[in-house]
């Protein structure tokens, strides 16, 4: 049980500082201006239930997906860790990702009768980096028992339902926070993240080198 926890635990802070929807604040807000209230909840509701399904559905299927493109697990990790560098780097800076979302599709959505799909809940919410992350996370609690994998899951289920509550809230979390303090979360959040993606790329090298240093030993004359 204990184990269980920490897995938990381990994996809601990287997919939450991942997801981020305390920094969607402000683009939600952009692309809903001219809704109702209740019309914000339900789409805040269905982006949330979207970037769920799609984060548990590339965990579930990661693997799969790998060994169909023929993909080492320690490359993505790398590829994986860099995304999220660059993310974490923009959030230190507290400016809009253009890894994550760009201007013209926050454009186009504030001119879209239903952004809850795109561009809200991909790429906003379940974005390269949360991808990444959710199947890197994944791959990790295979090693183990199932609860691991059961872990991750939930981990992913109570970040899109912590979105949801923010973004449905999305006025009143920024009136309430100040664009400040959202500043400093945002930071802290990217410094946090940081280390994950050096984290990220020091396993995917850790797991790869030795392979690619065998392979190549293998190839020189008179080995």
């Amino acid at each position: 049980m204990h184990e269980a926890l920490a897995t938990f635990l381990v994996a809601l802070s990287a997919i939450f500082f991942v997801v981020d929807p305390l920094s969607a604040v402000p683009i939600y807000l952009a692309m809903t201006r001219n809704d109702s209230v209740g019309k914000r909840r339900e789409t805040a509701l269905r982006a949330s239930v979207t970037a769920a399904l799609v984060l548990s559905a590339f965990a579930l299927g990661g693997a799969w997906i790998f060994r169909l493109l023929g993909i080492g697990l320690p490359a993505f990790k790398v590829a994986g860790g860099v995304v999220l560098m660059l993310l974490a780097l923009d959030m230190i800076r507290t400016q809009p990702s253009k890894t994550r979302i760009t201007d013209r599709e926050v454009e186009e959505g504030a001119g879209k009768d239903d952004i809850a799909i795109v561009p809200l809940a991909m790429p906003l919410l379940a974005g390269p980096g949360s991808i990444a992350t959710a199947i890197v996370l994944m791959a990790r609690a295979r090693i183990g028992a199932w609860w691991h994998m059961a872990a991750v899951l939930a981990a992913i289920a109570v970040t899109c339902a912590s979105a949801w509550l923010i973004l449905a809230g999305a006025a009143r979390t920024e009136r309430v926070l100040g664009k400040t303090t959202m500043a400093i979360l945002e930071r802290v959040a990217g410094l946090l993240l940081v280390a994950i993606a050096i984290q990220f790329m020091m396993d995917g090298l850790g797991e790869g080198l030795p392979g690619l240093a065998g392979a190549l030993g293998r190839l020189q004359p008179g080995s």
